[in-house]
């Protein structure tokens, strides 16, 4: 049975489950910053995933990169699946400027995590459901 580490959950407001992965904001105002997470019990690698669940997850990832794209405007879009950290397989999806705080250099271990205010998470919330939902089905 799925269930999300953690980790994932203290530090990350829930967005939705798409037909495959969980969608997770990682709270951290510095980037918008997205995580997909399969919701398969006991994966590790994205090459753990089956065939089907392989196009689902590529399907998906695609549709948070165009989201990334048009309501940020990312410069550079940064996927990776590190797991050193949390072992549950999770996809981060980065949206990337050459002004932001850690440019050009990877986000990780380079600055403390900011967490974003109520109101502007909440609103941040509101506004990446409703690209969700318009490009895929999103259940919250």
């Amino acid at each position: 049975m799925f269930e999300l580490h953690e980790a994932l959950a203290r530090d990350c407001e829930f967005l939705g489950d798409l037909p495959l992965c969980r969608l997770l904001l990682m709270n951290d105002s510095q980037y918008p910053w997205l995580i997909l997470v399969p919701r398969r019990a006991d994966l590790r690698e994205q090459c753990d995933l089956n065939s089907d669940d392989q196009l689902l997850y590529l399907q998906e990832s695609n549709i948070s990169c165009a989201v990334l794209r048009s309501e940020f405007g990312a410069e550079k879009l940064n996927v990776a699946a590190l797991g050193n950290m949390v072992p549950q397989l999770h996809i981060h999806h980065i949206a990337r400027f050459n002004t932001d705080a850690t440019w050009p250099k990877p986000v990780w271990g380079q600055l403390p995590a900011q967490a974003y205010t109520d109101a502007k998470l909440a609103a941040l919330v509101v506004q990446l459901r409703k690209a969700f939902r318009a490009r895929i089905e999103l259940k919250y």
